[in-house]
């Protein structure tokens, strides 16, 4: 047909080529997916941390929530607070909690739980020195800060999922307002969470659930939860996000059990019946890495990178999911 125009050979070839070309790069344009931002994950978290210690009940905590409240209604994300109330372990005061919770394909009656805690624990209980553990500043960058960041930046990717399932990120609160392991209660959003879900009446199923914990390291190693693993209910959704990683190259996830873990997958399971699994990273295989729980826990402990590994796995376990 471009022969028959009467054009040379030469330009023959070039408008081919430049055919072809326009043709490949709309293609790669279809098929090209948004990729999860860890830089800008990692600025959430250092936005979080930049308001101190959110230990339930506290002022950092209103500000936290204020913050979440405006980076969803940026992305056009209908969020609600699952508020409850609890005592200060300390004071016995009452406290108002909530529980973040936001809707993706609301209407849809099967749904994936993607989730994480966002409060701090109040002190830096593992340090070695006894006066830091009553008076040092715990910021919760990997222990918070970290699963909250990558829910935030996946709310970037939520409406270009696929639409067979719905979508829930929720960031539980009272996770670890503890003052002392003997004393305190842990999960207490996640627990309200699932109470609520078992209890009142609801046309929607979770069908799956991932909790995020402990995310951000820069020395990212994340080994499969026993729990997680041992539930018939849960070990489907554990091979296919580690499938997912090995089918991206992503070798820090390693596929085989390396903890069992008390976190809020436990009362999401035991009370709610939600297939939850948990990714965390709770193996120390460099003793000088480990600063759970101390003053140390500071975004220099983390990383975009780490984040970003995580973050992409995910994201690409949620598009394959079926």
């Amino acid at each position: 047909m471009i022969e028959r125009l009467g054009l040379p050979r030469v330009s023959v070839l070039l408008v081919a080529f430049v055919l072809l070309t326009n043709a490949v790069g709309a293609h790669s344009k279809e098929v090209e997916k948004p990729t999860f931002d860890g830089k800008r994950a990692y600025g959430y978290l250092r936005q979080m941390c930049a308001l101190g210690n959110r230990r339930s009940g506290s002022a950092a905590m209103v500000k936290q929530q204020a913050l979440l409240e405006a980076h969803f209604k940026q992305l056009g994300l209908p969020l609600t607070f699952q508020r409850f109330d609890a005592k200060e372990p300390n004071t016995g005061e009452a406290i108002t909690m909530a529980n973040v919770i936001v809707e993706c394909q609301p209407t849809a009656k099967e749904r994936i739980l993607l989730c994480a805690h966002y409060d701090t624990r109040p002190l830096p209980s593992q340090e070695a020195d006894p006066r830091k553990r009553l008076t040092g500043e715990f910021l919760g960058a990997n222990d918070g800060a970290s699963g909250s960041a990558v829910l935030m930046e996946l709310a970037h990717h939520a409406r270009k999922l696929p639409a067979r399932y719905g979508l829930d990120l929720v960031f539980f609160d009272g996770e670890e307002l503890v003052y002392s392991d003997r004393r305190d209660n842990y999960f207490l959003g996640s627990e309200h969470f699932a109470r609520e879900y078992r209890l009142r009446e609801r046309n929607f199923e979770y069908v799956a659930g991932v909790l995020l914990d402990m995310v951000g390291d820069t020395k990212l190693s994340i080994y499969q939860e026993h729990n997680s693993v041992a539930w018939e209910d849960t070990r489907p959704i554990v091979q296919g996000i580690w499938s997912t990683a090995a089918r991206l190259g992503v070798a820090e996830f390693i596929p085989r059990v390396g903890y069992e873990v008390r976190d809020d997958h436990i009362p999401l399971h035991r009370i709610g019946g939600i297939p939850v699994c948990d990714v965390i990273d709770f193996q120390y295989p460099d003793p000088s890495n480990r600063y759970w729980h101390t003053t140390s826990d500071t975004p220099g402990r983390c990383s975009a990178a780490s984040l970003e590994k995580v973050g992409r796995v995910i994201l690409e376990w949620l598009r394959s999911a079926e």
